[in-house]
């Protein structure tokens, strides 16, 4: 059973609740204070928990900082904010209150989208980006199979039934996603989802915000004449449909992106390959 009062355990990590910009963020921390800080930062339907594979290994040489985003885990539910800058705000407003100035940041699905778009905002406050499973801002084409994605972002963004579907989703496209490495056990299932079901204002908020306000922006070009000075590697699941328009290799007109793929791995690429995450965020 799953406390929603206190996150599970992982070796060697430790837990606080920061006030930062009007919102308590519930940050898990490893590794020691005065190494090099290391941002890893979830998506949805997850909590920072998604990283426990990687944490103990990473803290060896780095502070691991993996909060979790408004919404989502044990931060708070507020009912708005939910847009992707805001998020971004929330983060950097984060590390502003633990007096970290630069870190390299690893991203996973919004967690990455909220690492771009920092990037673009305050490149100097990043050493190194790893975005995961989150199709970068400058892909060309579109790849109609990813309108299947919307089948369950609608529903989850409409008045008055968003909130049965956040509750009965989430488990459904954790399952839905994965590729590779075997299958979600109900406890994983249940770590990553109860506490989005017991707040489900999140989930809504998070989509519909994004149907709403954001995705034809995007797809309008929204970010694509700005470009990165940071340098950022993009991993991708070979069978991802989330990342289908992305091509490996260099990114024309953006020299600091490249994006790598990992074969067989769908979208959930913390679960179904982090030994694979683990050496690329560990390259340099």
């Amino acid at each position: 059973m799953v406390s929603l009062q206190t996150p599970p355990d992982v070796r060697g990590v430790t837990h606080e609740w920061i006030d930062a910009a009007g919102l308590r963020t519930h940050v898990a921390l490893a590794g020691p204070e005065d190494a090099p800080p290391m941002l890893l930062v979830h998506g949805w339907p997850q909590n920072w928990w998604a990283w426990r594979h990687l944490i103990p290994t990473l803290a060896t040489t780095r502070r691991v900082i993996c909060p979790d985003l408004r919404g989502h885990g044990w931060s708070d539910a507020p009912e708005h904010g939910y847009d992707k800058e805001q998020l971004t705000t929330d983060l950097l407003a984060l590390l502003d209150a633990m007096g970290i100035e630069r870190v390299t940041w690893a991203g996973h699905d919004w967690g990455a989208g909220a690492g771009l778009i920092a990037a673009l905002r305050a490149p100097d406050r990043i050493e190194r980006l790893f975005p995961l499973a989150f199709p970068h801002f400058w892909a060309r084409g579109f790849d109609p199979r990813r309108l299947a994605l919307l089948g369950y972002q609608v529903p989850i963004s409409l008045p008055v039934v968003g909130r049965a579907a956040a509750r009965r989703l989430p488990p459904a496209m954790l399952k839905a996603g994965r590729a590779k490495g075997g299958r979600f056990t109900d406890e994983e299932l249940e770590t990553y989802t109860a506490p989005l079901r017991a707040r489900p204002q999140g989930t809504v908020g998070l989509y519909r915000t994004f149907i709403t306000r954001e995705l034809v922006p995007w797809l309008r070009g929204r970010y694509a004449d700005q470009r990165l000075e940071v340098r950022t590697t993009c991993l991708i699941g070979e069978k991802d449909l989330v990342t289908a328009t992305l091509e490996p290799g260099p990114v024309a007109n953006q020299p600091e992106l490249e994006v790598d793929v990992v074969d067989g791995a769908g979208h959930w690429l913390l679960d179904e390959a982090p030994e694979t995450v683990l050496a690329v965020v560990t390259a340099g």
